[in-house]
């Protein structure tokens, strides 16, 4: 059973969205008619129920990987749980999904420069075992991120 989320909740969620470390006063007050105490306990049990995950969201230009790109990887059938597994280790990677269809993995990188993201493609991520092929594609602009995705209104209980 999916926890239940209200309108409380979802605005409680849309305030931490715009500023994570927003004091439980100041969400009681910006929404009006909800005690600290009670935004206290929400943000607990949304926390608890995997709702919500609070933390800082590192922007990966602000720090020198001005490129990022998404990765699909085409695996041996038998190897993907540990090409996976493997990938999941590498710095640069900030997403990363098995994926169906004909790519068996679905990655985010970020590198500094086109030719750290060659390298990474090509040397690294390439020559991992069970690799057979990748492909790429550089993102210009982000317009959405998960941090950035709101609660669509069908999952808010009135």
């Amino acid at each position: 059973m999916s926890p239940r989320i209200d309108p409380i909740d979802a605005k409680i969620v849309q305030l931490l969205q715009e500023d994570g470390r927003m004091a439980y006063v100041e969400i009681a007050r910006r929404i009006g008619d909800v005690s600290e105490r009670i935004v206290r306990h929400r943000i607990k049990r949304m926390v608890e129920d995997h709702v919500i995950h609070v933390s800082a969201v590192v922007n990966p230009s602000a720090i020198g990987y001005r490129v990022t790109a998404d990765v699909w990887v085409e695996t041996d059938a038998s190897a993907t749980t540990e090409v996976a597994s493997a990938l999941t280790q590498l710095e640069q990677v900030s997403y990363i999904s098995y994926s169906t269809g004909d790519r068996n993995i679905s990655m985010q990188v970020h590198a500094t420069d086109l030719t750290e993201l060659h390298h990474l493609v090509n040397e690294v991520i390439g020559k991992v075992p069970g690799v057979r092929r990748t492909t790429v594609t550089i993102i210009p602009v982000v317009l959405k991120d998960i941090h950035q995705w709101e609660i669509p209104s069908p999952a808010i209980e009135d």
